[in-house]
């Protein structure tokens, strides 16, 4: 069986500080998963199910959590760099899948953030300010606000764990005051159990039904994966980590779930379908007419916004690193002499998203949702894998080990969620991730050629230079 190599710090490197314990640890994942999923989607997700909205959510956690103990154990495993990069570097050693790996990622963090501009100018900042807003305008403010996004990002955005929690906070307070106007509303007599259990069934059967509405579902648990690379900051990782990652998963989808019943027990799927994005807003209408709605409507906008610009800062610096290492262009690489940050990277980014939140359509935050999950679903389904794979190797330090059975059943849940036909998911998701995955390809190509005529060496991707 082979080792691997070490994982201890570079010699003369002093270690990061161990200060984050299981309480910080454990918000900091809720942080990680709460965000633009719940707030944009609900809607979109009733439209595909029914009236058992809590169903797709909870087998989307089931997946998460499935897949959490894979990057659970790889992370343990090699923790000074942990990333679906890597993990797939060093299972398959294919310098062109690693590539996908990372671009597929990369793509996820901009149609992430493209999902939350459009539910931005869709419904939030509307709700905010209670006007009125046509297609058009929408698609502008869309595009103005991930301009704003790359703004900050070639500024300079500096962030800290403790400062997670304050923002998880105010994104949680939404999802409870949804939580608190059903009990209240359903205490009052207000509410209709039996749409828990209606799936719509009309046109599919009801396998279709719950898959097609757990592949959208499935966004609201993206970012678990995240927290993964705080492993090393922790105290006593192998300890507290599972835990912390595994507790903090759980109560996301417990927060869901809940927000899930209310939203049907108060509200026909139907309606909820017909209102997209403004779904829970429509919730507090209904269950609660006399709370200020602007208030609600303001958590949103900063809640989308946050998630936005930490999956913008994402996709920048994984552009930035790709072209670092010379698998895409060099000149995605470039820092600005001043902010020192980069330019180039965040440029292209932006570009993608403005035109991808500007072509999406009325229905853009569920298709650009969608996009994001099929993505990652593909991603996690290569993660799960390479974690059999690398059973292989062995390391010296003690870290946890995943049950067998789990990578095995999450692979096949993943890679089932994200096959065409069998899963439910709309075409529009292919053909978006098709289309960023091919000029992720194009560049690729035309950085090989561009290489092999300069007459230079063609090194092996480091996937540890990702994630710097």
């Amino acid at each position: 069986m082979a080792t691997a190599e070490s994982t201890e710090p570079t010699a003369g490197q002093p270690e990061l500080k161990r200060a984050i314990g299981p309480k910080l640890l454990f918000f900091f994942v809720i942080g990680d998963v709460l965000g633009t999923g719940i707030y944009a989607l609900t809607g979109s997700v009733a439209g595909r199910i029914g009236g058992a909205l809590w169903v797709p959510f909870l087998v989307a956690f089931v997946v998460a959590f499935l897949t959490a103990f894979s990057y659970l154990e790889l992370s343990g495993k090699y923790p000074r760099a942990a990333g679906a990069a890597l993990y797939t570097n060093r299972a398959f050693r294919v310098p062109f899948l690693t590539f996908l790996v990372a671009f597929a990622v990369m793509c996820s963090g901009i149609t992430s953030a493209s999902a939350a501009a459009r539910a931005f100018g869709a419904t939030y900042l509307p709700a905010s300010f209670n006007i009125t807003v046509s297609a058009t305008v929408i698609a502008i403010v869309a595009v103005l606000f991930v301009l704003m996004l790359a703004a900050i990002n070639f500024i300079g955005v500096s962030e800290s764990v403790k400062a997670n929690v304050v923002l998880t906070c105010i994104e949680l307070s939404g999802l409870l005051i949804i939580i608190a106007i059903g009990i209240f509303a359903v205490a009052g007599g207000k509410g209709e159990a039996s749409r828990l259990t209606e799936i719509d069934t009309a046109n599919q059967s009801m396998l279709l039904a719950i898959t097609a509405a757990a592949s959208l579902a499935f966004f609201a648990m993206v970012g678990f994966e995240d927290s993964v690379n705080m492993a090393e900051e922790c105290q006593d990782p192998p300890r507290i980590f599972p835990r912390a990652l595994l507790m903090g998963l759980g109560a996301a989808a417990l927060i869901y779930i809940l927000v899930a019943i209310t939203s049907s027990l108060l509200i026909p799927a139907d309606q909820l379908a017909a209102a997209r994005s403004n779904a829970l807003l429509q919730v507090i209408t209904v269950g609660a007419p006399g709370f200020p709605l602007r208030l609600f409507a303001f958590i949103g906008l900063f809640a989308v916004i946050n998630s936005a610009l930490i999956n913008m800062l994402m996709a920048s610096r994984l552009l930035y690193g790709m072209a670092n290492e010379r698998i895409l262009p060099r000149a995605f690489g470039t820092v600005h002499p001043f902010r020192r940050t980069p330019w180039v990277a965040i440029l292209v980014t932006t570009a993608i998203a403005a035109v991808l939140v500007a072509t999406a359509g009325a229905d853009g935050v569920s298709k650009l949702g969608g996009t994001t999950a099929l993505l990652l679903l593909v991603v996690f389904t290569v993660v799960n894998v390479a974690v059999l794979v690398l059973r292989r190797e062995t390391v010296s330090h003690k870290h946890f080990v995943a049950p067998t059975w789990a990578p095995i059943l999450a692979a096949v849940l993943c890679g089932y969620l994200a096959i065409p036909v069998l899963s439910g998911r709309p075409a529009s998701d292919y053909y978006i991730a098709l289309a960023l995955i091919a000029v992720g390809i194009v560049l690729w190509i035309v950085n090989w050629g561009y290489l092999r005529w300069k007459g230079e060496q063609i090194k092996e991707m480091d996937p540890t230079a990702l994630t710097k």
